[in-house]
């Protein structure tokens, strides 16, 4: 344990020198030509991921990237993590996140986000925003973009109880374009909430291609249970124990029913 906490250590400071030495670079994007931004995320993302591997210890394996198309696509990923965060801009072309308004007010990253033209979504505005953002998704699509979303809108533990929110579905039957499920276990190196990193296999698999074309409903259905499907078997194959999905699925409920009471307060107090 020892040797984990001094290894998570030595990465937080590696992260944050790294993360600074490309956010001031990059700047150099803001005058540069359309699309130069691009270039400074993948050096970003790539000496970030090299970074943990080497410190962290955690083995990484890609699988079927071969199943990714050329031109307009959706990424509909499992989210345990930052890691997949940057890992996933390294495999889809002109990368284009839908991501929350407020991200956007972070200094300096926010400035980095609007010159790699990310779309912002402001979830406070429903239909509105929803129908801005899909403006703003389709201009990226005619120029080759391919779209990156957690369908599940924010990271869940590994082995947690699957929580997806139906506006992946929503995007996908208004784009009519294809969607790349994508499978992980990112969660058991890069858990959620805590500054510990642990040297545990992080195997992602790019699963096959869901056709444009389908209603919303089934292609919720199947993204998500082709995503689940594929997660648990690699967290199997990861080494991730019966007593740990246990816990990780109590952890989950636990962490649902208090955000639903929260949620439900605040309801109430509005009124």
């Amino acid at each position: 344990m020892i040797l984990i906490v001094l290894r998570s250590i030595l990465f937080q400071i590696a992260y944050i020198s790294a993360c600074i030495f490309w956010f001031v670079v990059a700047s150099a994007a803001w005058f540069m030509k359309r699309g130069s931004m691009y270039g400074f995320g993948r050096g970003w993302a790539r000496t970030i991921l090299w970074l943990h591997r080497v410190i962290v210890g955690a083995r990484v394996e890609f699988r079927g990237v071969e199943r990714i198309p050329e031109g307009p696509l959706l990424f509909c990923a499992k989210h345990q993590s930052a890691w997949e965060t940057m890992a996933l801009l390294l495999f889809a072309h002109k990368y284009t996140y839908i991501l929350k308004q407020e991200l956007l007010d972070i200094p300096l990253f926010g400035r980095h986000l609007k010159c790699a033209e990310q779309i912002p979504i402001d979830r406070s505005k429903g239909r509105t925003a929803l129908a801005r953002m899909l403006v703003e998704a389709r201009e990226r699509l005619s120029r080759g973009a391919q779209i990156i979303i957690f369908p599940e809108g924010t990271r869940r533990r590994a082995g947690a109880v699957p929580a997806y929110k139906f506006g992946a579905a929503k995007i996908y039957s208004k784009l009519g374009v294809a969607c790349v499920p994508v499978a992980m276990t990112s969660g058991l190196a890069w858990p959620r909430n805590t500054f510990l990193h642990y040297p545990r296999p992080i195997l992602v698999e790019f699963l096959e291609p869901i056709p444009a074309g389908l209603d919303a409903e089934t292609f919720q259905a199947r993204m998500q249970a082709a995503i689940e499907t594929n997660t648990d078997r690699l967290l199997d194959e990861a080494g991730f124990t019966a007593e740990e999905r246990a816990a990780a699925v109590a952890a989950s409920l636990q962490a649902d029913a208090a955000a639903a009471a929260a949620k439900a307060s605040d309801n109430q107090s509005s009124e």
